[in-house]
């Protein structure tokens, strides 16, 4: 069974993952940075260092939320980067912040469902999703789709929260994550809900070995996962 946002609700995930995000949207970057001292901004550099090599032009950042990957992404020198995601709150927060740092030029934001791209096959050199293939709905479907707009030798990057297996960082990241984390989240973003489906979704979400399996079943080559921080994330690099 699917882990959703709101139990009481009788919405899909992805109706109710969009919803959760519309409302925690105007404090989610800093909730994102606070929880994380700031750990993400680091994660997200060393995943847009895995693409240097190749030298993107025209770069997707899936589940893009407020922007922060696509805006990373721009570190590649690309001509384009195109984001997506089903959050219209999410997106406008980062249309907001995009058009005060002047790169609208550079960055587009769109609503659309990672499920269901809006884009020819093989249109991509690269695509990332930052802490987002776990809200799918139908996971292998989505990667699929990624799968389906990337150019052949395209490289997918993925940045997702795992589940660290070694003593004490696991008992800390389970104390962390399942009573800290909710806590601070429902007392700043008033969203009763969002923060206890965070450590609910990366409980129910295949990662390591698993995700690498799931991509390589859908036809990706080379697929690695690299561990982030005694594993509390992982960065999945593969090849279409």
């Amino acid at each position: 069974m699917a882990v959703i946002p709101y139990k009481e609700d009788v919405g899909s995930k992805k109706e109710q993952v969009a919803t959760m995000f519309n409302n925690i949207s105007k404090k989610y970057d800093f909730l994102n940075h606070f929880l994380s001292c700031g750990i993400d901004i680091l994660w997200r550099k060393k995943a847009i260092r895995l693409l240097q090599p190749s030298a993107p032009k025209e770069i997707l950042d899936i589940a893009t939320g407020t922007g922060d990957f696509a805006i990373a992404a721009l570190k590649l020198n690309p001509n384009k980067v195109t984001g997506i995601d089903i959050s219209e709150g999410m997106l406008n927060v980062g249309r907001e912040k995009i058009k005060s740092k002047g790169l609208t030029n550079k960055i587009e934001l769109l609503l659309g469902d990672s499920e269901n791209l809006p884009f020819e096959d093989n249109k991509f050199d690269a695509y990332t999703a930052g802490f987002g293939v776990r809200n799918f709905e139908n996971l292998e479907k989505g990667l699929a789709e990624m799968y389906r707009v990337l150019k052949p030798n395209g490289t997918a990057v993925i940045l997702e929260f795992s589940k660290p297996k070694t003593f004490p960082i696991k008992q800390i990241y389970t104390f962390y994550f399942n009573k800290v984390l909710p806590g601070i989240g429902k007392l700043v973003s008033k969203d009763n809900s969002a923060y206890t489906y965070l450590p609910e979704s990366v409980d129910a979400f295949p990662d390591g070995q698993d995700f690498i399996n799931i991509l390589t079943k859908l036809g990706y080559h080379n697929a690695t996962a690299i561990p982030l921080l005694f594993g509390i994330a992982s960065i999945y690099k593969a090849n279409k």
